[in-house]
């Protein structure tokens, strides 16, 4: 058996430009441990928690990484000091910031002296065990601590009459006249620079009015005392004239249509941070629906200090009355189609959650998450926290990520991280286009009184297999091309590009599947797989010993269609192997060809 080595990276960010965080596998067996170790110890190793970390392929529609790269939730810096075993001060440091967090939560809400004893000597206890060898990321080591306290207390979210404070002094705010008059005012300076049409009248309002949201967005006052109680008009004024900079200025206004005009509106992923900040964040996102837009929000799981979470969405009052006509996606996982159908409804704003109580961590999301990650156009992250997470290390996604934070002299700081040049996507309209074309080779030989056939086998379903799956049936299609007089055979293994996933191909294939010009609906036998292996004068491996239709994910799936289709259209004929042996196989793995039961055996 072949133990699992881990490899990583060749990279450098400018941001990083101090750290060397090259890493050669096999060059020191002692540090190929050690990093091993740090993803295990840590709870991020999908092999050792299968259950509770997303698998390599569901992080890859989130995070691009190259050959033989894992992604880590931290900055460069973080991962290069206990990499390396070179930075004890800084670590330590965190480390600190971390206990003292913990320590003045238990005194502010603890007031039994002994129990309070007990529980501080518990953590104090728990925290020199994780960090004694300087193995764990701060933040992992603070959320085990943050654990015992919830577990030990019974208190559910310690933070939660705080948070509902701050929801509450930023709806009040928002509902005063001050404000109201403050965000509708119109001054001469900015009648004299307004736009001489119409239409670029209605952007340039457009432009003004987010501005001065997102200026709002960034005052940490207005949730965290209750300073703006006594604001008037023009201290509004004031907070609107704030600084915009950073990188991601002009990318996120073209991204939203506003300072040039967009290809299309846009899906968004957006990343809530605080309790009471995110009052004014719905406001922003009221403000971008009104522009076509369909935002997805991701709260978190569950309590974490006074960020925002799912259960908020749904308990607290003034959040949940401001949420009124969201959809609430409550399943954490979700297919493709389902999904699709979700972002197609009339719903333009959606809330799910992350599936953590994390600021930021890929590799513990929850599907519908990482399906999210992967459907929409852009993210936008808001605070701090998620900055760092994001920013602060070499690692690109797979699309463009915008952050909005409070910036040095209380600028609205708007960061921007682009994709990855060589990710590729395959959007909703691309892959009904390629449906259209094959449907329309269908009617042609229709029309010109062919059989159509369409010929269901495995491609993905014997892990690394799929190239000669792919080989298995197109000479096998060969096969019966020669021996078919009059017949067009719609050969799937042709269609396959990178960059597509198993739910891309289901997509597409169903909407050729239900357009109702299919004669003739062959599945796989292991037959057919015997007369390839003839065909190409090769005796049959031992995967493919036994192996037929009843074995895909795809075909079990396709077969569920082909039953639907044939009542509809009662004259299609199904060849294969009985209807009943399809039931073995159920859901894709997230981001995998094959059954998502299948990993445990793709593991060996």
């Amino acid at each position: 058996m072949k133990i699992r080595g881990e490899h990583i990276y060749e990279n450098k960010m400018e941001s990083s430009k101090n750290i060397d965080i090259i890493y050669r596998p096999g060059e020191n067996p002692e540090k190929d441990a050690w990093h091993t170790a740090f993803f295990i110890e840590n709870h991020m190793d999908y092999f050792a928690y299968p259950d509770h970390v997303a698998s390599p392929e569901q992080v890859t529609f989130m995070v691009y990484t190259g050959e033989d790269e894992r992604y880590y939730p931290c900055s460069d810096r973080m991962f290069e000091a206990i990499m390396n075993k070179n930075n004890s001060h800084f670590l330590q440091k965190k480390y600190k910031e971390v206990l003292q967090r913990i320590m003045e939560l238990i005194d502010s809400r603890i007031e039994d002296k002994r129990d309070k004893s007990f529980l501080e000597a518990l953590i104090k206890i728990k925290f020199l065990h994780e960090t004694q060898d300087e193995m764990m990321i701060p933040s992992r080591v603070e959320k085990r601590l943050l654990k015992i306290f919830l577990d030990r207390t019974l208190i559910d979210d310690p933070f939660l009459c705080e948070k509902a404070i701050r929801n509450n002094r930023v709806s009040k705010a928002l509902c005063s006249e001050a404000f109201k008059k403050a965000i509708n005012q119109v001054d001469n300076t900015v009648i004299l620079n307004s736009p001489s049409t119409l239409a670029g009248i209605k952007k340039f309002v457009e432009h003004i009015e987010l501005n001065r949201l997102l200026s709002l967005s960034v005052e940490n006052a207005l949730w965290e005392s209750d300073k703006l109680k006594a604001y008037k008009e023009d201290d509004f004024h004031k907070l609107f004239n704030r600084q915009m900079i950073g990188d991601g200025v002009k990318p996120l206004l073209n991204f939203l249509g506003i300072e040039r005009k967009a290809d299309q509106t846009k899906k968004i992923l957006w990343l809530a941070d605080e309790s009471g900040e995110i009052i004014v964040d719905i406001a922003i996102i009221k403000h971008l629906t009104k522009l076509g837009h369909k935002i997805i929000i991701a709260f978190k799981e569950g309590p974490l200090y006074t960020k925002v979470d799912f259960l908020d969405a749904h308990g607290d009052e003034i959040l949940s009355k401001q949420l009124e006509g969201a959809f609430f996606i409550q399943e954490k996982n979700i297919g493709k189609n389902e999904f699709v159908k979700i972002l197609r409804s009339d719903n333009n704003i959606i809330a799910i959650s992350d599936g953590t109580r994390e600021n930021f961590n890929p590799l513990l999301t929850s599907k519908v998450f990482s399906r999210s990650f992967r459907e929409v156009d852009g993210i936008i992250s808001r605070g701090h926290d998620q900055k760092r997470r994001i920013f602060e290390n070499h690692f690109q996604f797979t699309k463009d990520i915008f952050n909005i934070s409070r910036g040095p002299d209380g600028s609205t700081l708007i960061s921007y991280k682009p994709r990855h040049p060589s990710v590729i996507k395959f959007s909703h309209g691309d892959l009904e286009k390629k449906a259209k074309i094959i449907i329309n080779q269908m009617e042609n030989a229709k029309n010109k009184e062919m059989t159509v056939i369409f010929y269901s086998g495995i491609i993905g379903s014997i892990p690394g297999k799929i190239q000669m799956a792919k080989k298995i049936m197109s000479v096998f299609i060969d096969f019966l091309m020669d021996r078919f007089a009059m017949t067009f055979i719609i050969n799937p293994s042709e269609y396959f590009e990178i960059g597509m996933d198993a739910d891309d191909l289901m997509y597409m294939w169903e909407i050729v599947q239900r357009s109702g010009y299919i004669d003739i609906w062959r599945f796989q036998s292991y037959d057919d797989i015997v007369n390839a292996f003839q065909a190409m004068d090769k005796k049959v491996p031992p995967e493919w010993v036994g192996k037929d239709a009843t074995y895909s994910t795809g075909c079990t799936k396709e077969m569920r269609i082909a039953l639907e289709v044939q009542k509809k259209h009662p004259e299609m004929q199904i060849i294969g192997p009985l209807v009943e042996k399809f039931m073995r196989r159920n859901e894709y793995g997230i981001g995998k060809m094959y059954d998502q039961r299948l990993s445990e055996l793709c593991q060996i």
